[in-house]
């Protein structure tokens, strides 16, 4: 999901000058940072409306816990699994190029979806959307970072970074009036107009470049994203055959051996997806495990609450909507706070103290029943969680970026980027496991039971940033990252 968190600011070029408005490459320029914006803000969008949109879909067509834990988790999957090649295709082939194919499989993907009759043919439209975002968003981040210079550059990574929160906050309430109105398909086909104008103006606005010759790691891509596949798979279906049944073992086994294929492969590769020396690094792993954690937990939230505030409460797809609207502002909160805390005290205690708020807020929805106002027991409990999910997102930036040296910042990104959509895969699988009972049954015990388990989760995990995130203060040197 995408939602606020900083990006760290790329160094300007000494000579560097703001852009003039009155010049001709001024007039080009932030126009085309609007565009950018509106395609990202649509990768964006595609998770929370998502996540409020569920129950309709399920009744439509029948799906099961299984499939609808795939359509959150297959977008995700294969934005975070792809987007290390994606954007190696966009250094390879041209930018301009990589956005446009991005865009297009984005905008055909999303009519494909929406016109879904059945479980198979709504995920394969969901997978083919994340392939496309796994080409947009890094194409589109480049374009920007390398049109923008000196504080032009700053505002418009700024403009970038906000389009998370807004597209957190916009989702949940377009996806309830879109839901409750014209129905659930229009989640996706809102996607067709826009993405089809975006196609006839972004070329007129982005030059091209002649490609240039470079290897290209597609298998470690494809074995780096049938790895995590197999892992999620395993981990959903633990929740229909029990964690000790083969169709459960298999997959986390095959997903094992996937991964050390993938190291061999990056080991031999001459220009390998990650240099893999990079995890020797303690704040790089530090950096993605808290993306990861943080990630899994925010995405499962909305997974879980919009599920079960509409399963087990009755609220209409507009309500939910309604009730997330401050879960999604106090992520924004979370992470303009984490902003300034991180400066002043670092990201050790920033990772502690949102990580500690995350826990207090699921273990408050532990005991929440089926009875009683959900904005009193149940909005309260998701905002104190976003509020330092939302710091978290800060600190895990930072400390990835921010104690390394500045050549090493672009492949540290790209891993943190990674680790951002995988981690809400795998979170939306495993809480979809834990309640398996409740979401096909519509009782409220299991949903306790599953955020009993993210609230141990965040407490775990808090007490581990004392022994793996660094102590001091941070110096960002690196380049944003994509999402």
């Amino acid at each position: 999901m995408t939602h606020p968190h900083p990006h760290p600011q790329p160094h300007a070029r000494p000579h560097a000058t703001d852009e003039d408005p009155g010049t001709a490459r001024g007039n080009r320029t932030w126009p085309l940072l609007v565009l950018l914006c509106l395609a990202q803000f649509m990768l964006v969008l595609d998770v929370t409306v998502v996540n409020v949109a569920l129950p309709s879909m399920a009744a439509d067509l029948g799906l099961g816990r299984t499939a609808l834990t795939w359509v959150v988790t297959s977008y995700a999957l294969c934005f975070g699994g792809l987007m290390l090649l994606g954007g190696r295709l966009a250094d390879v082939f041209g930018a301009r190029r990589t956005l446009l194919a991005g865009l297009a499989l984005f905008t055909a993907a999303s009519l494909f979806t929406g016109l879904a009759p059945n479980a198979a043919v709504l995920i394969a439209g969901r997978t083919a959307q994340g392939a496309g975002a796994a080409l947009l968003s890094p194409a589109a981040l480049a374009i920007l970072t390398t049109t923008f210079e000196g504080p032009a550059r700053h505002r418009a990574l700024g403009v970038w970074a906000a389009i998370g929160g807004a597209g957190s906050a916009i989702g949940v309430l377009l996806g309830g009036l879109l839901t409750d109105g014209p129905g659930w398909e229009w989640i996706f086909y809102v996607n067709v107009p826009v993405g089809v104008a975006l196609l006839v103006t972004l070329p007129l606005l982005v030059a091209a470049r002649p490609p240039r010759p470079a290897r290209l790691d597609v298998p470690g891509a494809l074995l780096a994203t049938a790895g995590t596949g197999a892992l999620i798979y395993g981990l959903v279906e633990a929740g229909d055959s029990g964690w000790n049944d083969v169709r459960t073992l298999l997959p986390i086994a095959a997903a094992i051996l996937a991964y050390g294929v993938f190291a061999a492969v990056e080991r031999a590769h001459r220009s390998p997806l990650i240099d893999l020396r990079i995890l020797r690094r303690r704040p790089v792993v530090a950096g993605a495990y808290l993306m990861l954690v943080a990630t899994a937990l925010l995405i499962s939230l909305f997974f879980l609450g919009s599920v079960y505030l509409q399963e087990v409460r009755g609220f209409s797809a507009l309500r939910t909507g309604v009730l997330f609207l401050p879960v999604a502002v106090a992520t924004g909160l979370g992470a303009h706070l984490g902003g300034h805390f991180v400066g002043r005290a670092g990201a050790r205690p920033t990772g502690f103290v949102g990580l500690a708020l995350a826990g207090l807020g699921t273990g408050a929805l532990t005991g929440i029943g089926s009875e009683g106002n959900a904005w009193v027991t149940v909005a309260p409990g998701l905002s104190v969680a976003a509020l330092g999910l939302g710091a978290v997102f800060v600190a895990a930036t930072t400390t990835a970026l921010g104690f390394i040296a500045h050549e090493e910042a672009g492949i540290a990104s790209g891993l943190v980027n990674t680790f951002h959509e995988v981690g809400g895969s795998v979170g939306v699988a495993v809480v979809s496991t834990v309640a398996a009972a409740g979401i096909a049954g519509g009782s409220s015990g299991a949903f306790e039971d599953a955020f009993t388990v993210c609230a141990a989760a965040a407490a775990v995990s808090a007490a581990a940033v004392f022994a793996i995130v660094p102590r001091g203060t941070a110096r960002v040197t690196g380049g944003p990252h994509a999402h």
